[in-house]
């Protein structure tokens, strides 16, 4: 994990939230009369179901845990990232570039070209390039050619010189 996160300007950062969603489509079984059975072992092995009827008990132990969920991600974030106020940056919401920086959610911001450009400087690089090779066709038409361009320019040059025209 580093220590100083840098960031396009364009980039999207925060969403530093938990979020569960799902259909229940137990209201819709019932007026087909399709009943649906959901068996567990446990308490709250299935605390909300899409297909049986959810209870208020549930969705309050569902929201329990998502909070839990919520409050280990907080707590991970901070702890890389002590300067900030966590409870104000970890509420769900995003961000663009400088108001990131301004929330320091990042330290620095530029493109991953500008950052290897900028790090290339003080660096050994090799640059690599790689010519695709020719086809034994291709070379034997670049030796056609040559051959004629250079009978073309002999024919040419004896013409001019014994003046025939």
């Amino acid at each position: 994990i580093g220590n100083k996160i840098i960031s396009a300007p364009f980039a999207i950062l925060g969403s530093i939230g938990v979020v569960a969603q799902l259909p229940n489509v137990n209201r819709l079984l019932k007026k087909h009369d399709i009943d649906f059975e959901v068996l567990t072992a446990g308490e709250y092995k299935r605390t909300l179901t899409v297909f049986g009827e959810n209870t208020e008990k549930g969705r309050e132990k569902f929201q329990q845990d998502l909070d839990i969920t919520h409050d280990l991600f907080k707590n991970f974030v901070a702890s890389y990232r002590p300067q900030l106020s966590i409870d104000e940056v970890a509420t769900g919401e995003v961000w663009l570039g400088m108001a990131a920086v301004d929330k320091l959610l990042v330290d620095e911001l530029k493109t991953s070209d500008e950052y290897l450009a900028e790090r290339a400087k003080d660096a050994d690089v090799f640059h690599l390039h790689y010519v695709q090779r020719k086809s034994l066709q291709e070379r034997m038409g670049m030796a056609a050619a040559t051959s004629a361009d250079q009978l073309v320019t002999k024919w040419w040059g004896r013409l001019t010189q014994q003046r025939f025209w």
